[in-house]
């Protein structure tokens, strides 16, 4: 600094107006104890027992010590920290004999005023011509700045674990909205349902439900679909899905009405929830004896698969369906067939079919799944969402979406 309190002034780099070059050796005019006593370094030479024999000014000006305070009279762990003793005890002389050198040790030192200093320490023995060792020689770089950077991203590192954590949080809870609590119980029947979440990150728009038709509990209706998409958007269109369907179940049972009136809803809609769409299939299930009749329409979904009681399996496509909110005059279609006691109805969204191992084999071939639900025939719905859901927690990373599972199978009376 100059006497005035200004920085000195430099030639701007790589242009501006032409300076005088001084003579080359006058810039090497600087003695090697100006050059190791005013080092941008710390320097310090140790006897082999620690007492400090040699410190640079920069040293003593970072820790406010004169050389009295120091040379002859103190050693070099006596300017550590508690833990830095500790570690210059256990790890640090120990590296030290062994290999001659130690590299790049965080540290801390005191400082006079019973401050902390962050540094950096290299130190190197000295041997004689003998190879016998004389002295010890560090060097010591000042880490406040370093440290000070580190703890700004540690900062940053725990806030933005924090904001995942509650925003997973918030993911969780609206996607519990968006799914019944739990499957009502249904006299003859036994249902169950899994939901896999590919990420803790995103909202899926996988849906299912299962509900009553009637008072007397003779006519229930149920679900499944994936609306397309992720986040918020698919989240607020699922909501609308699903309380469509429900009202109009209600309102009509047939499945190609219900079918129908979600269209139209959707349509509606169309700026609102970005022009998403959905697959659903929609179902109606009427006490029949000791079974029941089921009645699907399928709007450009995966077919549902049977597991017959008798240990076979097969598809039950509607052939046809287009994608619900996608054209303003859609074709459904629906079939009409009856479930057995033993039987297994089956519905599944597209996270299933599309999972994939490490070594990319795919899921995706009817065969493949068609053998899975043959093997599990004959089953329950408990047992075939649990296998399921065991198949699909087995393709870890593998999933890219989420999985919703719905499973209905007649009890023996």
């Amino acid at each position: 600094m100059s006497g005035s309190g200004r920085p000195p002034e430099f030639p701007p780099p790589g242009g501006g107006s032409p300076q005088p070059v001084p003579e080359f050796c006058s810039l090497l005019e600087d003695s090697a104890e100006d050059l190791y006593e005013d080092a941008p370094c710390g320097y310090l030479s140790t006897l082999l027992d620690g007492q400090i024999a040699k410190i640079n000014a920069t040293l003593l000006t970072w820790l406010g010590y004169r050389r009295d305070d120091l040379v002859g009279r103190r050693s070099f762990p006596d300017l550590l920290t508690v833990g830095g003793r500790l570690y210059h005890e256990t790890h640090f002389w120990p590296l030290l004999r062994m290999q001659g050198e130690v590299r790049g040790v965080a540290m801390e030192l005191r400082t006079a005023d019973g401050g902390r200093l962050p540094v950096l320490i290299n130190s190197k023995v000295k041997t004689g011509s003998d190879g016998r060792p004389l002295l010890i020689r560090t060097t010591i770089v000042d880490a406040t700045d370093r440290r000070a950077y580190e703890q700004e991203l540690l900062r940053a590192r725990r806030e933005a674990d924090a904001e995942r954590e509650r925003l997973q949080r918030l993911v969780v809870t609206l996607q519990r909205s968006l799914l019944p609590p739990a499957l009502p119980q249904v006299p003859g029947l036994e249902s169950a349902a899994h939901y896999h979440v590919a990420s803790a990150d995103r909202v899926g728009g996988d849906f299912y439900d299962l509900f009553p038709l009637s008072q007397d509990q003779s006519r229930w209706g149920f679900f499944l679909g994936d609306v397309a998409g992720k986040g918020a958007g698919a989240a607020t269109v699922t909501s609308l899905v699903r309380y469509t369907l429900r009202a109009a179940a209600i309102y009509d049972p047939d499945p190609l009405r219900a079918l129908t009136t979600l269209n139209t809803a959707l349509l509606q809609q169309h700026d609102l929830n970005d022009g998403r769409f959905c697959t659903v299939i929609f179902g109606v299930l009427v006490v029949d004896g000791d079974g029941f009749t089921a009645t699907l329409a399928s709007g450009g979904h995966p077919p549902a698969l049977l597991l017959s009681a008798d240990g076979t399996a097969g598809y039950r496509p509607t052939p046809g369906g287009v994608l619900v909110g996608a054209v303003d005059d859609p074709t459904f279609t629906a079939i009409t067939f009856r479930l057995e006691p033993g039987d297994t109805l089956l519905l599944y969204t597209d996270g299933l079919t599309e999972a994939h191992t490490g070594d990319q084999s795919r899921y995706d071939d009817d065969d493949a799944l068609l053998r899975f639900a043959t093997d599990l025939a004959p089953t329950t719905a408990i047992t075939a969402t649990a296998a399921l859901g065991t198949l699909l927690d087995g393709f870890g990373d593998g999933l890219d979406d989420d999985t919703a599972i719905l499973a209905l199978s007649p009890t023996s009376p």
